[in-house]
């Protein structure tokens, strides 16, 4: 039950990260939402209109169908082809023919081949169903524009962290603008001493924005992913993984530039997370990477 809980917390922080924007703006989501007589653990509206720029909104409001978007995430042990029609009958009643639904399934058992068939056939143009099983690994999306869509954006099972380390870009910024002015202070001892002047300290501070955003995304820029058996950390091209059952327990580290790493303890060795140079809660971190080394 552990595992279909973490897929639950996952899918809310793709939500709330703005990871599923693609499939429409969300701007409220639900927990444990009843329809019919069926318990979503997820359900989050929204529209496929742009909330950014001026120019982007009056775009969107001539060009952007105006359909309300609604998706939701259910999860069971097994999901069998009756309840699953009952659902689909609940969600055609609770919204309207000028709104899309995007639904998500994911069980811990394989799919059978009737669950399969049912969901494959499925022909509503306003619904798209993607389901997933934590035994097989199994993906089944339903047939259509909606059902491919949803599979293409929609990791289930993996959370993906990261945001924009403004410290670590100022440091390459200053690490490409010094190399630019030591280039320049050559030239002009060199015989041309208007390499000096404004204009080409100009140019090169604008080159060092541009240069310094390549040294930071390759050297820097640190991507944090977890799932239920392991995870992946990634700083500029070093990538490092691990899984939770090598590790014994985990505690919270400071480092005196006020980082917040979460430590893994293991026999052979120690790991730590990148929890705040890739955006995470700490509270939220913390407690469920114990509870996946606790369901090694």
């Amino acid at each position: 039950m552990y595992e279909l809980n973490f897929v639950v917390d996952m899918v809310e922080e793709q939500i709330a990260k703005g990871h599923l924007r693609w499939l429409a703006n969300f701007s409220e989501i639900h927990r444990d939402y009843k329809i019919g007589n069926t318990v979503f653990p997820i359900y989050a509206s929204g529209s496929l209109r742009e909330k950014g720029f001026f120019l982007s909104k009056i775009f969107s409001a001539l060009v952007t169908p105006k359909y309300k978007i609604n998706f939701l995430i259910y999860t069971s042990p097994t999901i069998d082809t009756k309840s699953f029609r009952e659902m689909i009958i609940s969600l055609k009643s609770k919204f309207g023919e000028d709104e899309w639904i995007f639904l998500g399934l994911v069980q811990n058992q394989p799919f059978d081949k009737t669950m399969k068939n049912t969901i494959n056939d499925l022909v509503d143009k306003n619904i798209g169903v993607v389901a997933f099983s934590l035994a097989s690994k199994e993906n089944i999306s339903s047939n259509n524009v909606l059902g491919k869509g949803l599979a293409k954006h929609l990791k289930l099972t993996e959370a993906k962290f990261e945001i924009f380390d403004l410290p670590n870009y100022m440091k390459s910024f200053i690490i490409i603008l010094g190399l630019g002015i030591l280039f320049l202070v050559a030239i002009a001892l060199a015989g041309w001493p208007q390499a000096v002047q404004p204009l080409p300290l100009l140019i090169v501070t604008a080159l060092s924005l541009v240069g310094a955003y390549r040294l930071y995304k390759s050297n820097y820029h640190t991507v944090l992913s977890l799932n239920s058996q392991g995870f992946t950390i990634q700083e500029g091209k070093t990538v490092r993984e691990g899984k939770w059952s090598d590790f014994t327990d985990a505690t919270m580290y400071v480092t005196p530039k006020r980082e917040v790493y979460i430590k893994l303890y293991s026999e052979k060795e120690t790991m730590e997370l990148p929890i705040s140079r890739a955006g995470m809660s700490r509270k939220d971190a913390y407690n469920t990477i114990k509870q996946l080394i606790r369901k090694k």
